[in-house]
């Protein structure tokens, strides 16, 4: 699931499922890795969290639109939805500065270039 604009009931889902320390863990090392995403063993591995568990947790972020999953072979490659990620701190910032964020952030907190 893609978001395309953020509304406070589209946005809650995705906060809600970053309001846990074991998927916001998964995510930020999603990020980390940008586009390219890591293999499901990958990320179980690195972050010493059990294949079942780490299953559960990466479900929720990919419901909420944070993350995607493509089928290489038998491994699952994830990748943090990047663009949705931009669009939620757009969303969360668009009020910053009286409704001039760039005036707080200037022209983007996020390399286009992951």
């Amino acid at each position: 699931m893609i978001i395309e604009t953020f509304t406070t009931e589209s946005a809650v889902p995705a906060l809600t499922a970053l309001a846990q320390p074991t998927r916001l863990a998964v995510f930020r090392l999603l990020v980390r890795h940008g586009r390219a995403g890591l293999l499901a063993g990958e990320l179980a591995s690195q972050l010493d969290v059990a294949p079942n568990a780490l299953s559960f947790h990466l479900k929720s972020l990919a419901q909420a639109g944070l993350v995607s999953s493509a089928n290489e072979g038998r491994h699952v490659r994830y990748a943090a939805n990047v663009d949705t990620m931009q669009q939620l701190i757009e969303f969360l910032s668009a009020e910053c500065c009286q409704g001039n964020p760039q005036a707080c952030f200037g022209e983007s907190t996020i390399s286009s270039k992951c």
